[in-house]
């Protein structure tokens, strides 16, 4: 969400920045910007458009330094007066910032009083305002900057530029991501790793509360009382292919086929054949500390939390111990009861989701042990965490996510096979589990390999205005995933019910036109989910049939076939067909499917 590029050292700096925007496109936006010094003056780009748009408006600035920014707009509707940079009355001061100012009314109104004269209606103008006034007495920017922020109330990561002293950027960090990239005499600032992979990879992760002030050749650290912090830079494992189509015609359809690699990475090392269990290094609990607990909840926001839906049934039912998920961006409102019997388990594909990370801080504040499931070594949510388990579902470009949600689910898998094989899972349920999840690559594999029925079923029903998904116990989680990928990167109007829950009240919205997409595993419960299709088939509700069971002939009017595993498993392959299915629909359809409209891929504001 945003996007934020900033350069000093000895190359033109307009390209480097260009560059870096296009790389953070994903990240969702609706307008871009830059500022950068030539000869002593401000100069400052920008407006509600692509990347590729504003590279077209940029002139050439023989500068060394400069900040960039993609807006994802939050206060103040997306228009060129809005897009960052911001500057004050003064044009001295630029400032890009991603986040929200929770009391930025409050300072414009007072700033308004002292007859300054605002271009824009963002709350972001008001921080180059007031740095800029804070600018003349300070005997540094950083002095300025941090004068500025005791004030502040809000999310933020910001950078700044002061025309006076284009040797240095003044960076800092509230629930915002921020990184710093490390060259040979040069110095990156960016909101993710991606737009520095193709410059460096060492980086240093600012902490919440803290700034940085980079040079060209060094940068130093401090918290927000002025305390010198100090950052060892790490390397991080991504490299600029990483971030390459290679000749897919998106970012989904590309990841959605890396997933079996991707599995492959999450299983390496940690499926243990000889004790039928799961090595999960991470996480520091011994046999007697994981004994302890009577309680697994999920934490996580849009798909994470679907996944966390599946990942307290694998845990009930593995190892047999009372678990739930919810809605992270609740759960710190509702005052929950934080027990020290409880495991919390916090999920994020970027580790930065503001709302996963405040219920993160919340626990913690409260005592609550609580470890992280990420797939970005060195992300907030990481770090707070402390312990966790580390995704490897490798970079994740396309809004909608599909290679990190499944494995998600396949994490989730094996931390409820760790759980049961200390309590009371049998040897033989725990090889049943380890061999089902070593061919799970193999199994996705095959998935994607329909890809072609999947396709004609969509462009069946792609004409469709509403749909439901439909689930039952393990297939819950699976339609609601599906039918929030629908939405997210079609538009069509999707809802998830569970099956038994048809009859109490959607069943009076069948009709002809409502096409259903029924889960049906082949357990227990096949018969009532064949019941399920033949109520709808009784309304004339069209049925699309995700299954690896043998359904009667004719039964669903198209069926989209799934290999068979372990029931336990099962969801985490029926989910596969279902973000298939939303991709085509939404091709068909012609939309931007890697940059959904009004979305972010780092939801980083609450």
């Amino acid at each position: 969400m945003c996007g934020i590029v900033g350069y000093i050292g000895g190359r033109e700096a307009t390209p480097i920045l260009l560059e870096g925007l296009h790389r953070l496109e994903y990240r969702g936006y609706d307008s871009a910007g830059l500022a950068v010094v030539d000869r002593g003056r401000m100069k400052v780009t920008k407006a509600a458009v692509r990347v590729d748009e504003l590279r077209e408006l940029v002139g050439t600035h023989p500068s060394g330094v400069g900040i960039a920014h993609t807006r994802w707009a939050t206060h103040g509707e997306p228009t060129d007066a809005n897009a960052h940079p911001h500057l004050d009355a003064s044009g001295r001061i630029a400032v890009v910032h991603n986040g929200i100012i929770e009391n930025a009314e409050e300072l414009r109104g007072k700033l308004e009083a002292e007859g300054v004269a605002f271009a824009s209606d963002t709350d972001t103008e008001a921080l180059a305002h007031l740095i800029a006034a804070e600018r003349e007495a300070a005997d540094t920017l950083e002095d300025a900057v941090r004068a500025v922020l005791a004030g502040v109330e809000g999310a933020y990561g910001i950078v700044v530029l002061d025309v006076r002293d284009p040797a240095e950027l003044v960076v800092a960090r509230n629930g915002s991501p921020i990184v710093l990239g490390i060259g040979d005499g040069e110095m990156y600032v960016a909101s993710d790793v991606a737009a520095l992979v193709r410059h460096t990879q060492r980086v240093v992760y600012l902490d919440d509360g803290e700034l940085a002030t980079i040079s060209a050749d060094d940068f130093r650290t401090s918290t927000s009382q002025a305390r010198r912090t100090a950052k060892t830079p790490t390397t991080v494992d991504v490299a600029e292919d990483d971030y390459q189509l290679g000749g897919f015609a998106d970012y989904m359809r590309k990841e959605m086929h890396e997933q079996p690699e991707a599995v492959r990475r999450a299983l390496m090392g940690r499926l243990d054949e000889r004790f039928s269990t799961a090595h999960l290094g991470g996480i520091s609990l011994d046999a007697r500390e994981l004994r302890s607990i009577r309680r697994v909840k999920f934490l996580g926001c849009g798909s994470a939390y679907y996944a966390g839906q599946l990942g307290a049934n694998l845990v009930e039912e593995w190892a047999r111990v009372p678990a739930d998920a919810e809605p992270a961006s609740e759960f710190r409102y509702r005052n929950p009861v934080v027990d020290p019997d409880t495991l919390y388990v916090a999920v994020s594909q970027s580790g930065e989701t503001l709302d996963t990370l405040a219920a993160v801080q919340e626990l913690k504040r409260k005592g609550g042990r609580v470890i992280g499931m990420v797939n970005v070594v060195g992300s907030a949510i990481a770090r707070e965490c402390g312990s966790g388990v580390f995704l490897h579902a490798g970079p994740e470009v396309s809004v909608a996510s599909t290679k990190a949600v499944t494995n998600m689910s396949v994490c989730f898998a094996m931390l409820a096979l760790l759980l049961g094989r200390v309590r009371d899972l049998s040897v033989a349920n725990g090889r049943r589990a380890v061999d089902a999840m070593a061919v799970l690559p193999d199994r996705i594999a095959e998935v994607l390999a329909s890809d072609e029925d999947v396709a004609l079923a969509a462009a069946k029903f792609a004409d469709a205005r509403h749909m439901f998904f439909i689930g039952r116990v393990r297939g819950w989680p699976v339609a609601r995933e599906g039918a929030q990928k629908l939405k997210e990167i079609s538009y069509v109007h999707a809802e998830a019910y569970q099956a038994s829950e048809l009859k109490h009240g959607p069943l009076a919205l069948i009709d002809a036109t409502m096409p259903s997409v029924v889960i049906v595993p082949d357990d227990e419960l096949v018969a009532k989910n064949v019941g399920t299709i033949e109520q709808i088939k009784a309304r004339g509700g069209p049925v699309i049939a995700v299954t690896n069971a043998d359904l009667p002939a004719g039964l669903a009017d198209a069926v989209l076939r799934v290999p068979r595993s372990e029931p336990e498993l099962d969801p985490i392959l029926f989910a596969i067909p279902l973000q298939l299915f939303a991709y085509h629909v939404a091709r068909t359809l012609g939309r931007d499917i890697d940059k959904p409209r009004n979305l972010a891929k780092s939801v980083t504001v609450e």
